[in-house]
């Protein structure tokens, strides 16, 4: 009993001694992986350098953004203006089709005087038919109106024909050199408005 009592004071004191004893110093290693520490922790805080790097990245990114929607807008401008050149050429075409049919009209007036002429010329030449001279008169003047009439149908068969084909034709080529410029632009502003690649933050 006497033995177990003094291994207890003997703990007792020895628990004692170390409680009362001062802290072991850190070693080396621990000194440096804190000196490293509180080095990283003081080079973020003053140097701005992430900071300024996000700040440059979003600029970029807002900067190609309002490029972007600048040449869009280009874009939809130039879609607009030649729109309305196809308005204007469609117009200019009714018009041209206008006049043609005015001539046609007129053309045809001229043909319908040119027939009731000739009918004149042929009754008188039917009630005169026994003075030579007035016959001879009569029929170079009928042949005249015949040659003059078959011009004139000639030249309603084709007045028509030639001129829409000329219209339509000049048409489609400014159609198309317009269409293939039109293209060449969409192409070329298509390939230069694809947003930029970003990296993640």
């Amino acid at each position: 009993m006497s033995g177990f009592y003094s291994r207890s004071k003997e703990l007792s004191r020895s628990r004692k001694s170390q409680s009362e004893s001062p802290p072991a110093s850190p070693s080396p290693t621990s000194k440096t992986l804190r000196h490293e520490r509180f080095s990283r922790l003081d080079s973020g805080s003053t140097n701005p350098s992430s900071g300024d790097s996000y700040s440059e990245h979003s600029a970029a990114r807002t900067n190609a953004y309002a490029r972007r929607e600048a040449r869009l807008a280009s874009l939809s401008t130039m879609e607009e203006d030649l729109s309305k050149n196809y308005r204007k050429l469609y117009e200019e075409a009714l018009s041209e089709n206008e006049k043609l049919k005015g001539r046609l009209q007129e053309a045809q007036q001229q043909l319908s005087n040119i027939k009731a002429q000739l009918q004149k010329t042929t009754q008188k030449s039917e009630r005169l038919g026994d003075k030579s001279a007035m016959l001879e008169v009569e029929r170079k003047e009928k042949r005249a109106l015949e040659r003059k009439m078959s011009e004139m149908e000639e030249e309603l068969k084709n007045l028509h024909q030639v001129k829409q084909v000329q219209m339509l034709k000049q048409l489609n080529e400014r159609l198309v050199s317009e269409n293939r410029a039109l293209t060449r632009v969409i192409a070329r502003l298509s390939g230069s408005t694809e947003p930029p690649e970003t990296e993640d933050l």
